[in-house]
Protein backbone atom coordinates (compact mmCIF):
# COMPACT_ATOMS: atom_id res chain seq x y z
CA UNK A 1 0.00 0.00 0.00
CA UNK A 2 1.11 3.52 -0.77
CA UNK A 3 -0.18 6.72 0.71
CA UNK A 4 -1.12 9.79 -1.28
CA UNK A 5 1.97 11.91 -1.83
CA UNK A 6 4.53 9.52 -0.44
CA UNK A 7 5.88 5.99 -0.19
CA UNK A 8 5.20 5.16 3.46
CA UNK A 9 2.63 6.55 5.88
CA UNK A 10 4.32 8.32 8.79
CA UNK A 11 3.15 6.94 12.13
CA UNK A 12 3.31 8.83 15.42
CA UNK A 13 3.05 6.98 18.74
CA UNK A 14 1.88 8.53 22.03
CA UNK A 15 3.39 6.59 24.93
CA UNK A 16 6.37 4.26 25.26
CA UNK A 17 4.98 1.38 27.34
CA UNK A 18 4.79 -2.29 26.47
CA UNK A 19 1.98 -2.06 23.93
CA UNK A 20 3.69 0.90 22.23
CA UNK A 21 6.81 -1.22 21.90
CA UNK A 22 4.82 -3.96 20.19
CA UNK A 23 3.30 -1.50 17.75
CA UNK A 24 6.63 0.18 17.02
CA UNK A 25 8.26 -3.19 16.40
CA UNK A 26 5.44 -4.08 14.02
CA UNK A 27 5.51 -0.82 12.06
CA UNK A 28 9.28 -1.14 11.73
CA UNK A 29 8.73 -4.32 9.70
CA UNK A 30 5.88 -2.97 7.55
CA UNK A 31 6.66 -1.98 3.96
CA UNK A 32 3.73 0.45 3.87
CA UNK A 33 4.35 2.45 7.07
CA UNK A 34 7.24 3.95 8.99
CA UNK A 35 8.01 4.89 12.60
CA UNK A 36 8.19 8.65 12.23
CA UNK A 37 7.56 10.34 15.62
CA UNK A 38 7.29 9.22 19.23
CA UNK A 39 6.30 11.21 22.30
CA UNK A 40 6.50 10.65 26.03
CA UNK A 41 6.27 12.94 29.02
CA UNK A 42 9.89 11.90 29.55
CA UNK A 43 12.07 13.04 26.67
CA UNK A 44 14.80 10.62 27.76
CA UNK A 45 12.43 7.64 27.53
CA UNK A 46 11.16 8.79 24.16
CA UNK A 47 14.71 9.26 22.89
CA UNK A 48 15.72 5.75 23.98
CA UNK A 49 12.55 4.34 22.38
CA UNK A 50 13.25 6.21 19.14
CA UNK A 51 16.76 4.85 18.89
CA UNK A 52 15.56 1.29 19.40
CA UNK A 53 12.80 1.43 16.80
CA UNK A 54 14.18 3.92 14.29
CA UNK A 55 11.96 6.97 14.78
CA UNK A 56 12.95 10.15 12.96
CA UNK A 57 11.44 12.56 15.49
CA UNK A 58 11.43 12.55 19.31
CA UNK A 59 9.17 14.69 21.49
CA UNK A 60 9.01 15.23 25.24
CA UNK A 61 5.31 16.14 25.14
CA UNK A 62 2.23 14.94 23.31
CA UNK A 63 1.42 18.51 22.25
CA UNK A 64 4.60 18.68 20.23
CA UNK A 65 3.87 15.46 18.37
CA UNK A 66 0.36 16.42 17.28
CA UNK A 67 1.68 19.77 16.01
CA UNK A 68 4.18 18.03 13.72
CA UNK A 69 2.72 18.56 10.23
CA UNK A 70 4.25 15.36 8.86
CA UNK A 71 2.56 12.93 11.28
CA UNK A 72 -0.18 11.15 9.31
CA UNK A 73 -1.63 8.68 11.85
CA UNK A 74 -1.33 8.77 15.64
CA UNK A 75 -1.45 5.57 17.66
CA UNK A 76 -2.51 6.19 21.28
CA UNK A 77 -0.85 3.68 23.60
CA UNK A 78 -1.59 5.23 27.01
CA UNK A 79 -3.75 3.74 29.82
CA UNK A 80 -7.53 3.69 29.23
CA UNK A 81 -8.00 6.62 31.61
CA UNK A 82 -6.17 8.97 29.24
CA UNK A 83 -7.54 7.82 25.87
CA UNK A 84 -10.20 10.53 25.77
CA UNK A 85 -7.83 13.38 26.62
CA UNK A 86 -5.22 12.43 24.05
CA UNK A 87 -7.69 11.44 21.33
CA UNK A 88 -9.28 14.86 21.73
CA UNK A 89 -5.86 16.48 21.47
CA UNK A 90 -5.17 14.64 18.22
CA UNK A 91 -8.56 15.39 16.69
CA UNK A 92 -8.34 19.09 17.56
CA UNK A 93 -5.07 19.14 15.59
CA UNK A 94 -6.65 17.22 12.69
CA UNK A 95 -4.56 14.11 13.26
CA UNK A 96 -6.11 10.73 12.33
CA UNK A 97 -6.29 8.50 15.40
CA UNK A 98 -5.87 4.79 16.07
CA UNK A 99 -6.70 4.46 19.77
CA UNK A 100 -5.77 1.35 21.72
CA UNK A 101 -8.57 -0.70 23.25
CA UNK A 102 -10.59 -0.32 25.32
CA UNK A 103 -11.72 2.57 23.15
CA UNK A 104 -12.44 4.95 26.06
CA UNK A 105 -13.07 4.58 29.77
CA UNK A 106 -16.84 4.77 29.38
CA UNK A 107 -19.62 5.29 26.84
CA UNK A 108 -20.02 9.00 27.64
CA UNK A 109 -16.44 9.61 26.56
CA UNK A 110 -16.87 7.36 23.52
CA UNK A 111 -19.94 9.22 22.28
CA UNK A 112 -18.33 12.61 22.83
CA UNK A 113 -15.07 11.75 21.06
CA UNK A 114 -16.85 10.14 18.09
CA UNK A 115 -19.08 13.20 17.74
CA UNK A 116 -16.02 15.47 17.80
CA UNK A 117 -14.18 13.38 15.20
CA UNK A 118 -17.19 13.48 12.88
CA UNK A 119 -17.69 17.21 13.44
CA UNK A 120 -14.03 17.91 12.59
CA UNK A 121 -13.97 15.39 9.75
CA UNK A 122 -11.05 13.50 11.30
CA UNK A 123 -10.48 9.76 10.93
CA UNK A 124 -10.70 7.63 14.08
CA UNK A 125 -10.55 3.91 14.88
CA UNK A 126 -10.27 1.59 17.87
CA UNK A 127 -7.26 -0.73 17.90
CA UNK A 128 -9.27 -3.82 18.82
CA UNK A 129 -7.04 -5.98 16.67
CA UNK A 130 -9.17 -9.13 16.60
CA UNK A 131 -11.71 -7.30 14.45
CA UNK A 132 -9.10 -6.66 11.75
CA UNK A 133 -7.30 -10.01 11.62
CA UNK A 134 -7.63 -12.66 8.87
CA UNK A 135 -8.82 -15.08 11.57
CA UNK A 136 -12.08 -13.17 11.78
CA UNK A 137 -12.96 -13.97 8.16
CA UNK A 138 -11.97 -17.60 8.69
CA UNK A 139 -14.37 -17.84 11.63
CA UNK A 140 -17.12 -15.96 9.77
CA UNK A 141 -16.76 -18.26 6.77
CA UNK A 142 -17.03 -21.42 8.87
CA UNK A 143 -20.25 -20.17 10.50
CA UNK A 144 -21.69 -18.96 7.18
CA UNK A 145 -20.96 -22.34 5.57
CA UNK A 146 -23.45 -24.05 7.88
CA UNK A 147 -20.91 -26.68 8.97
CA UNK A 148 -21.76 -26.05 12.61
CA UNK A 149 -25.49 -25.98 12.05
CA UNK A 150 -27.67 -23.77 14.22
CA UNK A 151 -25.53 -21.89 16.76
CA UNK A 152 -26.66 -22.43 20.35
CA UNK A 153 -23.80 -21.33 22.60
CA UNK A 154 -20.61 -19.28 22.45
CA UNK A 155 -17.92 -19.61 25.10
CA UNK A 156 -14.86 -17.38 25.42
CA UNK A 157 -12.24 -16.64 28.04
CA UNK A 158 -9.04 -14.68 28.50
CA UNK A 159 -6.87 -14.60 31.59
CA UNK A 160 -3.34 -13.76 32.67
CA UNK A 161 -1.44 -13.67 35.95
CA UNK A 162 -1.11 -9.87 35.93
CA UNK A 163 -2.50 -8.83 39.31
CA UNK A 164 0.81 -7.27 40.28
CA UNK A 165 0.97 -4.96 37.25
CA UNK A 166 0.47 -1.50 38.82
CA UNK A 167 -1.83 -0.01 36.17
CA UNK A 168 -4.17 -3.01 36.46
CA UNK A 169 -4.81 -2.23 40.12
CA UNK A 170 -5.29 1.53 39.95
CA UNK A 171 -8.86 2.87 39.70
CA UNK A 172 -7.41 6.23 38.60
CA UNK A 173 -6.09 4.50 35.45
CA UNK A 174 -9.37 2.65 34.80
CA UNK A 175 -7.69 -0.53 35.96
CA UNK A 176 -9.24 -3.94 36.40
CA UNK A 177 -9.75 -7.01 34.25
CA UNK A 178 -12.77 -5.84 32.23
CA UNK A 179 -11.33 -3.07 30.06
CA UNK A 180 -7.98 -4.77 29.63
CA UNK A 181 -8.82 -8.45 29.00
CA UNK A 182 -12.59 -8.75 29.29
CA UNK A 183 -13.01 -6.74 26.11
CA UNK A 184 -11.74 -9.74 24.12
CA UNK A 185 -14.34 -12.36 25.15
CA UNK A 186 -17.02 -9.69 24.74
CA UNK A 187 -15.73 -8.84 21.28
CA UNK A 188 -15.59 -12.50 20.28
CA UNK A 189 -19.24 -12.93 21.26
CA UNK A 190 -20.12 -9.77 19.37
CA UNK A 191 -18.32 -10.91 16.22
CA UNK A 192 -20.10 -14.29 16.26
CA UNK A 193 -23.55 -13.40 17.58
CA UNK A 194 -23.92 -9.68 16.97
CA UNK A 195 -25.05 -7.04 19.44
CA UNK A 196 -28.75 -7.77 19.93
CA UNK A 197 -28.38 -8.69 23.59
CA UNK A 198 -31.62 -9.51 25.39
CA UNK A 199 -30.26 -9.91 28.92
CA UNK A 200 -26.94 -9.66 30.77
CA UNK A 201 -26.10 -11.56 33.96
CA UNK A 202 -22.72 -11.21 35.63
CA UNK A 203 -20.58 -11.19 38.73
CA UNK A 204 -17.02 -10.27 39.64
CA UNK A 205 -14.50 -10.40 42.43
CA UNK A 206 -12.57 -7.28 43.34
CA UNK A 207 -9.06 -6.29 44.34
CA UNK A 208 -8.28 -4.41 47.55
CA UNK A 209 -8.22 -1.25 45.45
CA UNK A 210 -11.80 -1.82 44.32
CA UNK A 211 -11.38 -2.79 40.67
CA UNK A 212 -12.57 -6.08 39.17
CA UNK A 213 -10.05 -8.92 39.12
CA UNK A 214 -12.19 -11.79 37.75
CA UNK A 215 -15.41 -11.47 35.78
CA UNK A 216 -18.07 -14.00 34.79
CA UNK A 217 -20.62 -12.82 32.21
CA UNK A 218 -23.62 -14.48 30.56
CA UNK A 219 -25.24 -12.82 27.56
CA UNK A 220 -28.64 -13.92 26.31
CA UNK A 221 -29.56 -13.36 22.66
CA UNK A 222 -32.80 -13.97 20.70
CA UNK A 223 -33.79 -17.59 19.98
CA UNK A 224 -32.38 -18.75 23.34
CA UNK A 225 -28.75 -18.36 22.22
CA UNK A 226 -26.27 -17.84 25.06
CA UNK A 227 -22.70 -16.63 25.43
CA UNK A 228 -20.81 -17.41 28.61
CA UNK A 229 -17.62 -15.42 29.04
CA UNK A 230 -14.98 -14.98 31.67
CA UNK A 231 -11.78 -13.07 32.18
CA UNK A 232 -9.17 -12.89 34.90
CA UNK A 233 -6.04 -11.07 35.94
CA UNK A 234 -5.28 -13.69 38.60
CA UNK A 235 -4.46 -16.71 36.41
CA UNK A 236 -3.71 -17.79 32.87
CA UNK A 237 -6.64 -19.46 31.14
CA UNK A 238 -6.76 -21.61 28.00
CA UNK A 239 -7.76 -18.45 26.09
CA UNK A 240 -10.14 -20.13 23.69
CA UNK A 241 -13.24 -19.02 21.88
CA UNK A 242 -15.71 -21.80 21.12
CA UNK A 243 -18.81 -21.72 18.92
CA UNK A 244 -21.22 -24.63 19.51
CA UNK A 245 -23.80 -25.65 16.92
CA UNK A 246 -26.12 -28.62 16.53
CA UNK A 247 -23.84 -30.12 13.84
CA UNK A 248 -20.50 -29.59 15.55
CA UNK A 249 -18.34 -26.93 17.16
CA UNK A 250 -15.40 -24.69 16.37
CA UNK A 251 -12.48 -23.76 18.62
CA UNK A 252 -10.56 -20.53 17.99
CA UNK A 253 -7.28 -21.02 19.81
CA UNK A 254 -5.53 -18.06 21.48
CA UNK A 255 -8.53 -15.75 21.68
CA UNK A 256 -6.85 -12.35 21.36
CA UNK A 257 -4.54 -13.44 18.52
CA UNK A 258 -6.10 -16.55 17.01
CA UNK A 259 -3.41 -18.85 15.63
CA UNK A 260 -5.60 -21.78 14.54
CA UNK A 261 -9.26 -22.66 14.10
CA UNK A 262 -10.32 -26.26 14.78
CA UNK A 263 -13.55 -27.86 13.58
CA UNK A 264 -15.03 -30.75 15.61
CA UNK A 265 -17.89 -33.17 15.08
CA UNK A 266 -20.65 -33.49 17.71
CA UNK A 267 -18.74 -36.58 18.90
CA UNK A 268 -15.73 -34.34 19.68
CA UNK A 269 -13.69 -35.71 16.78
CA UNK A 270 -11.29 -33.21 15.22
CA UNK A 271 -12.33 -32.87 11.58
CA UNK A 272 -10.10 -30.06 10.35
CA UNK A 273 -7.58 -27.47 11.48
CA UNK A 274 -7.63 -24.19 9.59
CA UNK A 275 -4.30 -22.34 9.78
CA UNK A 276 -4.02 -18.59 10.14
CA UNK A 277 -1.61 -16.66 7.85
CA UNK A 278 1.82 -15.81 9.19
CA UNK A 279 2.11 -12.28 10.49
CA UNK A 280 4.50 -9.72 11.95
CA UNK A 281 2.62 -9.44 15.23
CA UNK A 282 -1.01 -9.07 14.19
CA UNK A 283 -1.01 -5.32 14.78
CA UNK A 284 -0.20 -4.69 11.13
CA UNK A 285 -3.78 -5.48 10.09
CA UNK A 286 -5.30 -2.61 12.06
CA UNK A 287 -2.66 -0.20 10.76
CA UNK A 288 -3.25 -1.34 7.18
CA UNK A 289 -7.02 -0.98 7.61
CA UNK A 290 -6.56 2.58 8.89
CA UNK A 291 -4.31 3.46 5.97
CA UNK A 292 -6.80 2.06 3.47
CA UNK A 293 -9.63 4.06 5.02
CA UNK A 294 -7.62 7.28 5.21
CA UNK A 295 -6.52 6.92 1.60
CA UNK A 296 -10.15 6.40 0.58
CA UNK A 297 -11.25 9.49 2.49
CA UNK A 298 -13.22 7.51 5.07
CA UNK A 299 -13.59 8.65 8.69
CA UNK A 300 -13.66 5.15 10.22
CA UNK A 301 -12.78 1.53 9.44
CA UNK A 302 -15.42 -0.83 8.12
CA UNK A 303 -13.77 -3.63 10.12
CA UNK A 304 -14.44 -1.83 13.42
CA UNK A 305 -17.22 0.77 13.10
CA UNK A 306 -17.22 3.50 15.73
CA UNK A 307 -20.86 2.76 16.57
CA UNK A 308 -19.76 -0.73 17.60
CA UNK A 309 -17.02 0.73 19.81
CA UNK A 310 -19.64 2.88 21.52
CA UNK A 311 -21.91 -0.14 21.98
CA UNK A 312 -19.11 -2.13 23.60
CA UNK A 313 -18.43 0.72 26.03
CA UNK A 314 -22.16 0.76 26.89
CA UNK A 315 -22.07 -2.97 27.64
CA UNK A 316 -19.01 -2.57 29.87
CA UNK A 317 -20.59 0.44 31.60
CA UNK A 318 -23.63 -1.69 32.44
CA UNK A 319 -21.40 -4.40 33.85
CA UNK A 320 -19.47 -1.97 36.03
CA UNK A 321 -22.71 -0.41 37.21
CA UNK A 322 -23.95 -3.82 38.31
CA UNK A 323 -20.69 -4.40 40.14
CA UNK A 324 -20.61 -0.96 41.77
CA UNK A 325 -17.34 0.05 40.15
CA UNK A 326 -16.88 3.74 39.41
CA UNK A 327 -13.54 5.23 38.42
CA UNK A 328 -12.50 8.30 40.44
CA UNK A 329 -12.51 10.62 37.43
CA UNK A 330 -16.13 9.63 36.70
CA UNK A 331 -17.23 11.11 40.04
CA UNK A 332 -16.05 14.59 39.16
Amino acid sequence: MRRIGGIKMKIGILGVGGIARKMAGTVKEMPSATNYAVASRSYEKAEQFAKEFGFAKVYGSYDELVKDPDVELVYIATPHSHHFEYAKLCIEHNKPVLCEKAFMANAKQAKEIVALAKEKGVFMAEAIWTRYMPSRKIIDDVIASGRLGKIAVVSANLGYDIDEVPRMLEPELAGGALLDVGIYPLTFASMVLGDDIVKISSTCTKTATGVDEQDAIILEYPDKVLAHLHCSMLAATDQSGIVYGDKGYMVAKNLNNVDAVEIYSPERKLLETLPVPEQISGYEYEVEACMRAIKAGELECEEAPLAQSIHMMEVMDSLREAWGIVYPFEKQ
